[in-house]
């Protein structure tokens, strides 16, 4: 199976109620460069960045100048409008597929749908009949219009068996959404917002990913449908020093990867490149591999060599 990385390259993030902004503005040539270090010689890494509708804002700005010589975009479409109309959303939709499929090679729908926070689209009305159309209309478009990308969606792992995310969404989602769907995604931050002895973290990752795939099924999603992970960090600052960080993302890959075969899991995507402000007091300003003036942390170094180990090419996965 094909394996592929990829990376958010921003400083802009958001906690649970609002989005913080980096102190350094983004400087895209030396997130050029670390782009390409990170990537090294595979033929293929992903660029996450995020389309807001109804505004149209890009996080980061730009994302496309980051892409060519193997890099696509691994692109997010929020569904942000608080009518919970869906004409607008749709046109959105497709509108994205025609201008910009040729440089994308993933889109995602919806963000965090089933995490009901301010900065997320799970608070939004109306945000799971958006995914399920939403996806159906992608596919629809990026077929119509030959371009290669996957469609799919993301989740945050749910721990409480009484939420009802999985089952309605399975209500909505007819033959033409698993015809259309190519992957399902995991946003997951273990050892961040649940403390986990160092020992357990692998398991703890391990039954993550195990219980997601549970859950995806409890929607009519076939286990055969790939999944990725889309989004993973683990933030340094007081009390969390750098050398763990690098540490759990040597641990958090490799276990990722392991379970490529028995679960389908076909990628992996770090959040992100760089901190929010190095020097700032909250857990969600140092998630970066680079500190906010571009400096490297022992992480950054990990990551490159995962990569460049790990990566297994389209090509290759056929042969």
């Amino acid at each position: 199976m094909t394996f592929t990385f990829g990376i958010y390259p921003g400083g802009l993030l958001g906690d649970e109620t609002s989005v913080i902004e980096p102190v350094r503005p983004d400087d895209p040539a030396l997130i050029a460069a670390a782009l390409r270090e990170l990537q090294g010689d595979a033929p293929e890494f992903l660029v996450r960045a995020y389309r807001s509708y109804p505004t149209g804002e890009h996080t980061p700005e730009r994302p496309e100048q980051y892409a060519g010589q193997g890099r696509r975009l691994d692109l997010v479409l929020q569904y942000r409008e608080r009518s919970g109309e869906s004409a607008g959303w749709l046109d959105f939709v497709r509108h994205t597929v025609r201008t910009d499929g040729g440089r994308i090679a993933l889109l995602q729908i919806c963000e965090e749908p089933n995490a009901d926070l301010p900065v997320l689209d799970g608070s939004v009305p109306g945000v799971r009949r958006a995914l399920a159309e939403g996806v159906v209309a992608a596919k629809e478009e990026a077929l119509a219009h030959g371009y290669d990308l996957a469609v799919g969606f993301n989740a945050v792992p749910v721990f409480d068996p009484a939420d009802t995310f999985w089952p309605e969404l399975g209500s909505l989602a007819d033959e033409r959404f698993h015809r259309a769907l190519d992957y399902v995604g995991l946003d997951f931050f273990p050892d961040v917002f649940r403390p986990l002895p160092p020992d357990r973290l692998a398991d703890g990752v391990r039954a993550v990913l195990a219980g997601f795939r549970r859950d995806t099924a409890r929607a009519g999603i076939a286990a055969s449908v790939p999944m990725r992970i889309c989004e993973h960090g683990w933030p340094t600052g007081p009390g969390r020093d750098e050398a763990r960080q690098a540490e759990v993302v040597e641990e958090v890959v490799r276990t990722v990867a392991g379970l490529a075969a028995e679960l389908a899991v076909s990628g992996y995507a770090f959040f992100g490149l760089r901190d929010a402000d190095s020097a700032g007091a909250g857990l969600f300003h140092h998630f970066g591999l680079l500190r906010d003036d571009y400096s490297r942390k022992p992480a950054f170094d990990v990551y490159r060599r995962l990569v460049a180990e790990l990566t297994v090419a389209p090509a290759a996965s056929k042969a």
